[in-house]
């Protein structure tokens, strides 16, 4: 089974083209490197809920839309390895700057995950 990397973010609106071009090229280098998917997407129909949702799980602002994102990898192994050719990679070095980045990365949350179904 494959094995998926999901993130939660917050994007100002005002940098939603500068994200989108950060976006972009993150999936040429993880691609590059052997994930087998990459997507971006842009919250559509998301609302706040009672206890919690997308909204509150990353204190969204009046200003800000939530992304959900999500790697895809032929196995955690093949996730591990794909992942350390990405973190090295020139390509990436002005992204991982924090002063850089046209969304909060404190409110980002990411975790992996083992596909138990699959259609």
């Amino acid at each position: 089974m494959a094995y998926v990397d999901g993130f939660i973010l917050p994007v100002p609106k005002k940098n939603l083209q500068a994200y989108k071009r950060m976006a972009r090229l993150a999936s040429k280098v993880w691609m590059d490197h052997g994930a087998l998917e990459y997507h971006e997407a842009m919250a559509d129909d998301v609302k706040p809920g009672k206890v919690t949702s997308f909204p509150q799980s990353v204190k969204l602002k009046k200003d800000e839309i939530v992304f959900f994102s999500w790697i895809v990898y032929k196995s955690r192994a093949d996730r591990d390895r794909v992942m350390k050719k990405v973190m090295s990679d020139k390509r990436l070095a002005a992204m991982m700057d924090p002063k850089s980045m046209p969304f909060d990365g404190k409110r980002m949350f990411y975790g992996g995950f083992k596909v138990v179904v699959s259609a």
